[in-house]
């Protein structure tokens, strides 16, 4: 595979997937066209004979492996990702009318960058649940596929301290303008039901469905503007939820394209921006099961893990040329030039010296250069599901990423060929 049909790919990923629910979604009909099995949790498993299999939990997280021989001995290659990104979450009772403007309450789905979401385009998509015409409950996932709705700026001459202290209420500042309401008597008092628009919208995108009330949904905003290869020489990819679609793509791309050779595995978890604590999350149970499952026994478990490597693959920060002095200036990651290994030593990240070396050595014979991110000492470091899922199962793990800038803003910034290179190492892993 080449660099450019790589990027296509990933551009075309981005675009499918709004929400966690549509990259799920995206990611099954990938497996699907290449042959995977699908299975559920809640069926018998038939595993015993080598196979490419996955199984998602709540439609938002999903694990995709293949099994070529003994596990017990040869343990698993896994690549770890999440499937969400930082957002605007519609409320439960979102209606608002102010001044006959109809707007959408929200709330601030994890660390999100929040004054790049003014004067955007924003659409709508998610899960819906709703009752059938036999009272049965199910759900399925919807997108408005165009703007319907802004949150636009105050004018600067009514704020003239704006570009000096902005700050941001989430609570009153942030809900969207969806539309003008009639001015007319008649029409005055009649607030728009949000659970109707849902229903029509339903019933638009799912003629045979028989959904005669929405009863819950989990919906999130987003920019309409697609992703895109920009520069004056084409060398970076501006987009939305870069972190960690990019990664979930490149994951899925390399586990496909390594052949049938070795036991492989890929995790993508959500709720990695809120703290991974949920069923679906890296502190929950799906990995875990999953492996449980493979390994019936205690000690074909134990032998299996000790066999096992992780590569937690969740973007990095790549050094900001007007803000240089946010780095070490020994641990700055430039974009274009390879992915990163992250590092901290009150375990933030759980990379080591001997994962670290063996990422270094897979990146040497797959010809792909790499980097180092170390936080400033006196800041504050994140974190990925790396830790989490090296404590909550005691696989050895490594943080790694692409070099990025204005992470968890609504439209971010990568070097076009940084994840083609991480393409290159995990495949090279993986094989």
């Amino acid at each position: 595979m080449q660099d450019t049909e790589y990027t296509e790919g990933l551009l075309k990923f981005i675009q499918a997937s709004p929400t966690p629910f549509h990259a799920v979604t995206a990611m099954k009909e990938i497996l699907d066209a290449e042959g995977f099995q699908p299975l559920k949790e809640s069926e018998v498993w038939s595993t015993a004979s080598p196979g490419r299999y996955y199984v998602s939990r709540n439609d938002s997280s999903i694990i995709v492996f293949s099994l070529a021989n003994e596990l017990a001995e040869n343990g698993f290659r896994m690549v770890g990702a999440h499937t969400d990104s930082p957002c605007l979450k519609v409320k439960p009772a979102p209606e608002i009318v102010n001044n006959s403007y109809f707007q959408l309450g929200v709330e601030v789905y994890g660390g999100a960058l929040l004054n790049p979401w003014f004067d955007r385009d924003l659409s709508l998509a998610g899960r819906v649940s709703y009752l059938d015409g036999q009272e049965q409950v199910h759900s399925c996932l919807i997108d408005f596929e165009q703007a319907i709705a802004v949150i636009p700026s105050l004018a600067i001459h009514l704020d003239r301290e704006a570009n000096e202290a902005r700050s941001i209420n989430k609570q009153t500042n942030l809900p969207p303008v969806l539309m003008k309401l009639p001015d007319d008597d008649k029409h005055k008092k009649a607030t728009p039901d949000f659970r109707e628009l849902l229903l029509k919208l339903l019933g638009k995108q799912h003629p045979g469905v028989d959904a005669v009330k929405v009863l819950e949904y989990e919906l999130a905003f987003y920019d309409v503007q697609p992703p895109a290869v920009i520069g004056l020489h084409q060398d970076f990819i501006a987009g939305a939820r870069l972190d960690n679609l990019l990664s979930c793509y490149t994951g899925l791309l390399s586990l496909l394209k390594a052949g049938a050779n070795s036991n492989c595995l890929l995790v993508c978890n959500d709720h990695e921006e809120v703290g991974s604590v949920s069923t679906s999350g890296a502190t929950g149970s799906f990995l875990k099961s999953v492996l449980h499952r493979l390994c019936p026994t205690a000690e074909e478990l134990a032998r299996t893990v000790d066999h096992s490597m992780l590569i937690s693959a969740d973007n990095a920060h790549g050094i900001h040329p007007n803000f240089a002095d946010k780095h070490d200036n020994n641990h700055g990651p430039i974009l274009n030039q390879g992915p990163v290994i992250k590092i901290n030593a009150n375990q933030r990240y759980a990379s080591n010296s001997e994962t670290s070396a063996v990422f270094r050595n897979i990146c040497d014979q797959a010809d792909v250069p790499v980097q180092s991110f170390v936080v400033r000492s006196d800041m504050a470091c994140g974190s990925t599901i790396g830790p989490l899922t090296a404590a909550e199962t005691g696989i050895k793990t490594i943080d790694v990423g692409v070099p990025t800038f204005a992470m968890h803003s609504i439209r971010e910034l990568a070097g076009r060929w940084d994840g083609y290179y991480l393409y290159r190492a995990l495949r090279e892993y993986f094989k």
